[in-house]
């Protein structure tokens, strides 16, 4: 009898291990998919089956909502029409995934207060998402504006 509960038991935990990681494999594919489609071509309309209605951009200062933080993502590729947005490392937990990636473009346009410089920029930045219910909720971010300013000659690099 011990052994049969100890072995329903296992069966159990390791079938709610299988479930939860197949839910991070889930949340780790909708990041890649609003990486490639939202962020990188700039497919806004798909905001509605990746996003929840409800979404918040948690900042340092204030909270942005989904038409605000779509806004700001508009202005970037108004910034860089060529912008790629590359998720290169993914790491799920629970309801969260952490993407680190790398964004490359080269500014030929204005967009969230930026002049058109023509020089190419390339930045790291970090997001950690949550997703719930197959939607992505909540965001917190933070990226490299220092050196995209200094790539672009908006401010004077370090020496």
């Amino acid at each position: 009898m011990k052994t049969l509960i100890a072995v329903s038991t296992c069966l159990f935990l390791l079938g709610g291990f299988v479930f939860a990681s197949s839910l991070q494999e889930q949340n780790k594919a909708i990041a890649r998919r609003a990486f490639e489609e939202i962020l990188s071509k700039g497919r806004f309309e798909l905001a509605s089956e990746l996003y929840a209605k409800d979404f918040v951009n948690h900042g340092i200062h204030r909270n942005a909502s989904l038409e605000e933080d779509q806004a700001a993502l508009r202005g970037w590729h108004q910034a860089f029409p060529d912008v790629t947005i590359v998720p290169e490392k993914l790491i799920a937990e629970d309801d969260l995934v952490t993407i680190y990636w790398i964004a490359r473009g080269t500014n030929t346009g204005t967009g969230n207060g930026l002049p058109a410089t023509g020089k190419k920029a390339e930045m790291a930045g970090i997001t950690i998402w949550r997703i719930v219910d197959g939607k992505i909720k909540e965001e917190w971010s933070a990226f490299d504006q220092l050196s995209m300013m200094q790539q672009l000659g908006l401010l004077p690099a370090n020496k």
